[in-house]
């Protein structure tokens, strides 16, 4: 394939309206609007985690962001939120450009957007799933493979990437293992139309996350980055702490029990009523084939989550990674970030010729 400056100007730039085909993802307590900001005014495009927000927080959120750049951003939430449809109302009203989404896509609201221009790009670890998602109306796919944080597949990205690009028609944005420019190339060559990132992003000067915990991230190794599927139901990659080891030594019961305790927090947290926690279990439970306490923490994980990324105790919540975080040892600005990337990126393509 030819290469030229231009090669770095893909379908996802003139989709999302975007300077380069770089996607901050949407990280739960991490993709705040300053960090979305910072990102879309670098050139990048960045998601906002609404899925730990009440609705008046959201709006108040999307509000900030519109106040502080003019350039378009994305909102990623669960379908499975019982104020999920306020959700999409607000999201079309405020004529936000994109939405991200991953388990338990709903049909009707992915039409909805669609009839409102609003693009759909579901997160996906499988070809089965990116296959369902085009179904549903996907307008573009993130493939995350098993370098990337949090919820991850098994398959590693480029294997993914190559499956997934010959199964569907839409395009399709590689994530799991990015961090500079060579990858970004990498990924164009392969047939990506750009690169998602989260791990580096959380990583930045902009990142809201406690310097207790960014200083964890720093000084991790790959040998203390661990998956495990017993902290919410699927696998998910993390830091190896005290509290992850204590659930993975866990019963059934015990997990039972701990799922129950956290998930009162989310329910104050969130707004929810009982109803609405039982409601979403059972959503969950409907859609993914998961154990009780499997459903119930993945309802409440973003209260584990917040112990470490938003109270600074790194030691008493969950961490999740990708595994690029071993690699990483400075924290950048995500306008310094992105503009290194984009150098790195150039240079990459000069050398070719």
């Amino acid at each position: 394939m030819s290469k030229d400056p231009d090669f770095l100007h893909t379908k996802l730039c003139d989709l999302l309206s975007c300077k380069y085909p770089i996607i901050q993802t949407a990280m739960g307590w991490v993709s705040t609007p300053h960090l979305v900001v910072s990102t879309i005014n670098a050139g990048g495009f960045g998601f906002l985690a609404a899925a730990v927000m009440q609705v008046s927080q959201i709006e108040q959120s999307i509000k900030q962001i519109k106040k502080q750049s003019n350039h378009n951003f994305g909102v990623n939430f669960h379908f499975f939120q019982p104020d999920a449809q306020k959700i999409v109302d607000l999201v079309i009203k405020e004529e936000i450009k994109a939405v991200s989404y991953g388990r338990s896509p709903d049909k009707e609201s992915i039409r909805k957007f669609k009839d409102a221009g609003v693009l759909c790009i579901p997160t996906v670890g499988a070809v089965n799933h990116a296959l369902k998602a085009e179904e549903l109306g996907a307008d573009i796919i993130v493939i995350q493979g098993s370098e990337g944080g949090g919820h991850t597949g098994k398959i590693p990205t480029d294997e993914l990437l190559e499956e997934v690009l010959e199964s569907v028609s839409v395009p399709v944005v590689a994530a799991g293992g990015f961090k500079d420019g060579k990858g970004l190339i990498s990924a164009l060559e392969r047939g990506a139309v750009g690169i998602a990132m989260g791990t580096r992003f959380m990583m930045t000067t902009d990142s809201p996350v406690p310097e207790s915990t960014l200083s964890k991230y720093l000084e991790v190794t790959k040998n203390q980055i661990t998956v495990t599927d017993k902290f919410d139901g699927l696998s998910h990659r993390l830091i190896r702490n005290k509290f992850i080891e204590e659930i993975e030594r866990s019963s059934a019961t015990r997990l039972l029990l701990m799922a129950l305790k956290n998930s009162l927090r989310y329910k104050n947290m969130i707004g929810f009523s009982y109803l609405d926690l039982i409601k979403s279990g059972f959503s969950l439970l409907k859609q993914d084939p998961l154990k009780p306490a499997q459903a119930l923490m993945a309802v409440n994980s973003p209260v584990i989550i917040q112990k470490a990324m938003v109270e600074g105790l790194p030691d008493e919540g969950a961490m999740p990674t990708g595994l690029i975080a071993g690699e990483i040892n400075n924290l950048l600005s995500c306008k310094d970030l992105i503009n290194s990337l984009i150098e790195d990126a150039l240079n990459s393509i000069n050398n070719d010729f």
